[in-house]
């Protein structure tokens, strides 16, 4: 099996995981074009990618996914719940402007007098012609229903129609060319992995993580970021895994010291923000079994850690464990990808 973390950071993340078989993509947070070009330099070939994985919804993670997907023309697999809501980020929002609004509410003002209007002259012709037929309250109902949907006709005009598939998809940002839902805690297969999802604590809609296996290995990988703790659904997931790319998002004083607002710092440090140095090495030091030949740590912020502190942190609390100290530490990096990790 095989690891290419592409990039991994607050700007963007996207890991390839390989079998003999079968090749995916975990996470699309880089456009299209940097995405195969960090394939190029890592020697993947994007036109073998079988699937492509989402973890969640949040734009580092799906930047460039609908791109991505439909030039590939490969499934996208969420869970339920990360698929509605990125449907619901990527589609478009109409918005009125100030000066539509005044206008709007012009019209609205005419149409009302023109009826007021209109319905003072009937009243006036019914009292001097008695026999002429009168307007019932259903038409002027009628009347004013006409008027309303001239004026939501006038704000919405039907869409185009769709006269090809290349149209349809341009109007269209959440097209994809197949979409595959799994749950947490359910495995399932593509070509010859065995997908393992989790959920993680994390500020999106139903996020997760994975743990692969290759139907003709024993060799197990997992991908663990963006989690505010490490609860003991994902410390039990983490058991025999042989690479491991686990989060060491900051370092809580530079965090605390840092550029972000107060209200940033609180989501970050909080139960669904993202996992500190010091809360990865005590989880390499209390509850990881040492069974990786190889610790990734990635999703490190660029204005809240250091990659020095990072690695020295996790290699602290490995060192405390004399039968751990072969346990290799490796820092996946945002601007380039990391070589791949071959088993």
């Amino acid at each position: 099996m095989r690891m290419t973390v592409l990039a991994s950071g607050s700007k963007g993340n996207a890991t390839v995981v390989a079998s003999e078989r079968t090749r995916v993509l975990v996470d699309a947070g880089l456009s299209c074009r940097e995405l195969m070009k960090r394939m190029a330099i890592a020697n993947e070939d994007p036109a073998a990618l079988d699937a492509i994985l989402i973890t969640h919804e949040h734009t580092d993670h799906v930047a460039g996914l609908s791109v991505l997907a439909r030039k590939l023309r490969i499934p996208v697999y969420f869970t339920e719940p990360t698929h509605r809501a990125w449907v619901r980020q990527m589609t478009p929002r109409t918005t009125m402007t100030y000066a539509k609004w005044l206008e709007h509410v012009q019209k609205e003002k005419e149409a009302r007098a023109a009826l007021a209007a209109q319905q003072a002259v009937e009243s006036e012709s019914d009292t001097t012609e008695p026999g002429a037929p009168s307007i019932t309250a259903s038409s002027s109902w009628i009347g004013d229903s006409a008027t309303d949907l001239d004026l939501a006709a006038a704000a919405d005009p039907d869409p185009e129609v769709e006269d090809s598939p290349v149209a349809a998809t341009k109007r269209d940002p959440t097209f994809l060319p197949a979409v595959e839902y799994f749950q947490p805690g359910t495995n399932f297969t593509i070509g010859d992995l065995t997908i393992a999802p989790f959920t993680t604590p994390h500020d999106a809609a139903d996020p997760c993580g994975f743990v692969f296996q290759s139907a003709a290995e024993s060799i197990r990988m997992a991908i663990a970021t963006d989690l505010g703790y490490l609860p003991p659904n994902v410390k039990s997931a983490l058991k025999r895994i042989d690479v491991l790319l686990l989060e060491s998002n900051h370092d809580l004083e530079m965090l605390k010291d840092g550029p972000y607002p107060w209200a940033v710092k609180q989501r970050v440090l909080s139960r669904v923000g993202h996992l500190s140095n010091l809360a990865t090495a005590e989880f390499l030091a209390r509850d990881y079994d040492g069974a990786a030949a190889y610790i990734v740590l990635g999703h490190l912020s660029e204005a809240n850690n250091a990659p020095e502190l990072a690695l020295f942190s996790a290699e602290e609390a490995l060192h405390d464990r004399g039968s751990l100290i072969g346990n290799r530490v490796l820092l996946a990096q945002q601007a380039a990808p990391l070589t791949p990790i071959c088993l």
